[in-house]
């Protein structure tokens, strides 16, 4: 990710994200496409932009303006693939911190509706 126009985060914080979404965001970038925006439903305007290596929460109504980002995702040496993930959170604007998990739990949902409805989509049409 080229970071020389990027802001400067307000806060970093370690966090780690349950397996569950984590796992659904790689299975939704390997079936969709790389990257992939995801409306979030419960937060009108904002949408996360998932890439292999980092997901950006944005802004829709301002221009895409960077919320926050999960960044540095401790995957290289994961074992199990239903332990939690260790990640960065970068904070952006000064109520992200308000609403990190529930938009987490909204892009879970998001998530899942997207990989549902591309699951139950026709594969054919019968003429």
């Amino acid at each position: 990710m080229d970071t020389s126009d990027e802001p400067v985060p307000l806060h970093t914080r370690p966090k780690r994200m349950e397996a569950a979404c984590f796992n659904q965001a790689r299975l939704a970038l390997l079936r969709l496409g790389n990257p992939l925006r995801v409306e979030l439903t419960r937060h009108r305007g904002l949408a996360v932009i998932l890439h292999d290596d980092y997901w950006l929460c944005v802004d829709s109504n301002a221009s895409d303006q960077l919320v926050m980002a999960w960044r540095e995702f401790e995957i290289q040496a994961r074992t199990n693939l239903h332990e939690p993930i260790s990640c960065n959170l970068y904070l952006y604007h000064y109520c992200a911190g308000l609403i990190m998990g529930s938009a987490l739990d909204d892009l879970h949902q998001a998530i899942d509706m997207m990989i549902r409805t591309v699951r139950d989509r026709p594969r054919f049409a019968i003429t």
